[in-house]
């Protein structure tokens, strides 16, 4: 029985619901493919990938021989065939029936792979209807927690106050204040666009320093950290220099420029690292 081809709305993609979630308790266990993906792995892949499906697989083939020559060591490479259930993001016309290559770990027992529902972070094949994953990592067990983060993701990075990739870090200086103890740094980031993206750090008197990020040319003393988990929070967290650069106090002096990396400092502990260990 052919699939039949999807329809122009479910075509071109938007970053809404398209299909309805998986409910992971329905979803039979398997091997091979990445489960609970950590926000910055699936933030550096949905921000590149020119398409991201939902998919159901319909047939899984393993390759030997010389279809899988450059497979790497501890893998198995399987030509896969799925139904495109939804086009979550990216613009193309793909037919009901999709395939692509995907290497999975290796072992004795072959995966149940027909009938698993999977997030595939991919771009267009060289011929219709196949598709190339962007990365090893880039075929998601579609479950309630991935699918949502994912969407999250993606429509963060396509609003209208979406937070900017970091380029690098442009200037920095402080301003002591009236009181010991007292002062004020802003760190001011470059962007590839140059839109302003600036970190202000407040220090008062037997009161530990407060950071916030402002996204405009105005700060908010008010401003919270970003929360963990974030687009704002990947885009610092992965994104800025773990020292401050020493051209960025030019013109500070020797104890202003400590104060400003040792604020710095603080910026980065309450980021915590990209990715966990």
């Amino acid at each position: 029985m052919k699939h039949r081809k999807l329809p122009i709305w479910a075509m071109i993609a938007v970053v809404t619901v398209v299909a309805q979630p998986i409910n992971a308790s329905s979803i039979p266990q398997y091997d091979g493919f990445e489960h609970d993906v950590g926000y910055a792995d699936m933030a550096d892949m949905a921000l590149v990938a020119p398409l991201t499906i939902a998919a159901t697989i319909l047939k899984a083939t393993a390759l030997k021989g010389e279809s899988a020559v450059d497979v790497p060591i501890g893998k198995t490479r399987y030509y896969i065939e799925a139904h495109s259930d939804a086009l979550i993001a990216g613009r193309a016309e793909l037919p009901a029936t999709i395939r692509y290559l995907a290497d999975l770990p290796a072992s004795k027992k072959t995966p149940k792979l027909k009938g698993q529902q999977v997030l595939l972070l991919a771009a267009l094949g060289a011929r219709p209807g196949e598709i190339r994953l962007i990365g090893p990592r880039a075929q998601i067990a579609r479950t309630d927690h991935d699918e949502a983060r994912l969407r999250a993701i993606l429509k963060s990075s396509v609003a209208a106050d979406a937070p900017p990739a970091i380029a690098g870090i442009g200037h920095a200086f402080h301003v002591a204040g009236s009181l010991p103890g007292e002062g004020e740094t802003q760190i001011f980031l470059k962007t590839p666009d140059n839109r302003p993206i600036s970190l202000s750090i407040l220090r008062r008197p037997g009161e530990a320093p407060r950071w916030a990020v402002a996204l405009s040319e105005l700060t908010d003393a008010s401003a919270a950290p970003p929360a963990r988990d974030t687009l704002l929070w990947y885009r610092l967290a992965c994104g800025l220099p773990r020292a401050l650069p020493d051209d960025t106090t030019n013109g500070l002096q020797p104890a202003d420029a400590a104060i400003a990396r040792e604020d710095y400092g603080t910026v980065l502990a309450g980021l915590g690292p990209c990715r966990a260990r």
